[in-house]
């Protein structure tokens, strides 16, 4: 069954640099930005979370730069990023604005969403803003990026920034209203595929490469992305973007590809975290503290009776009661030395014991896997 768009309360929208930026004029597409901000406006007036992952700070930053037509070098597209983003961050800001949504800015590398430490800074940054109401645009770092700016995408980055924040759906803006059994525009026969239960080396064959200067991207990028975002619990759709209102065809029942996940973000990243991490410590709880975790609580630093091993924020730990019964694992976080100092403790004293208003828990519910 093909799903419905606004059955999804976190949506993740990613879109290129084809569609935001005039190809020949080297200039941002107002009319049809400000029609994408109306279908944004529409999801967040119900209720839905909403990010952006947007490409076109190199596109917009070469025509202010005045550089020529062609592939740049490293530097000139570290330069022409620098003062792209000032003005992407601007236009998004300014026509999410007219709607009284505010837009925040968010520089990310691949870094940022696979390191536990940046990844956890990340997340709760952008779950933060959204809390607030507030659509987090993201894009990448290109300014400080050496191999990313060179041979990364915003697809994957969109996959991994969706699967961070445990989206239910990441839309992929394209040029194209899906994946092809062929190329459409070389091979007339192509037929055109409206759901994927499963990513199969037949499917990852039907993809092809990128087609603009522009982007960087291309359909081997975006089925690499739905890879990444199936696996994370998030379904995946790619869809034409070039009219006006794309967002609203899709939820309309225009024609793409939907990328179905057998999971949902919260059971992927569970199993992520009980599976898939070698713990670096061990926590002992008490009493209390353990029928607190399977009322689906936090685990607090009150209720933290020993700790075990050396670990840093972010990384796994073991998390069992006073008899020694494994009970879960979680991410933890703070670093062992601070956790020691403020286990046995009430969270209203961690100031206090740390000199900063650290977190209130040890593992927050979201870090926590139980068996």
């Amino acid at each position: 069954m093909i799903p419905v768009l606004e059955d999804f309360r976190r949506v993740v929208i990613k879109v290129g640099s084809a569609l935001l930026v005039d190809r020949a004029a080297g200039r941002l597409r107002h009319a049809w930005l400000a029609a994408l901000a109306e279908d944004i406006a529409e999801l967040h007036a119900r209720g839905v979370d909403v990010l952006v992952v947007s490409s076109g700070s190199i596109a917009l930053g070469r025509t202010v730069l005045g550089l020529p037509p062609g592939p740049l070098r490293l530097e000139e597209s570290q330069g022409a990023a620098s003062v792209g983003q000032i003005t992407l961050a601007r236009h998004w800001a300014e026509a999410l604005g007219h709607h009284g949504i505010v837009a925040g800015q968010i520089l990310v590398t691949p870094q940022d969403t696979e390191e536990r430490r940046r990844y956890l800074n990340a997340r709760a940054t952008v779950l933060k803003l959204l809390e607030m109401r507030a659509v987090p645009v993201v894009n990448e770092n290109d300014t400080v990026a050496t191999s990313e700016i060179r041979y990364g995408d915003n697809d994957r980055l969109a996959a991994r920034v969706a699967t961070m924040i445990d989206a239910d759906v990441l839309v992929l803006f394209s040029d194209i209203d899906g994946l092809y059994t062929a190329p459409p525009s070389s091979d007339p026969h192509a037929k055109h595929l409206p759901v994927i239960e499963r990513i199969t080396p037949e499917i990852e064959a039907m993809a092809g490469g990128p087609a603009s200067e522009l982007s960087r991207g291309g359909m081997r990028t975006k089925v690499e992305a739905a890879k990444i975002a199936v696996s994370g619990g998030t379904h995946l759709v790619i869809a034409d973007g070039r009219g006006k209102n794309p967002l609203r065809a899709v939820r309309d029942g225009a024609r793409c590809t939907w990328f179905l996940s057998g999971s949902t973000p919260t059971a992927a990243r569970k199993t992520w975290i009980a599976g898939s991490l070698e713990p670096r410590g061990i926590l002992t709880i008490d009493t209390g503290a353990v029928k607190a975790l399977r009322g689906g609580a936090s685990l607090l630093p009150v209720g933290v009776r020993a700790i075990e091993g050396s670990f840093s924020r972010g990384d796994a730990v073991v998390i069992r009661d006073g008899e020694g019964r494994v009970l879960g694992r979680g991410l933890v976080a703070y670093d062992n030395a601070e956790a020691a100092l403020i286990i046995g403790h009430p969270s209203a004293r961690i100031p206090e014991l740390l000199n900063y208003p650290g977190r209130a828990w040890m593992v927050h519910r979201d870090d926590l896997a139980l068996f």
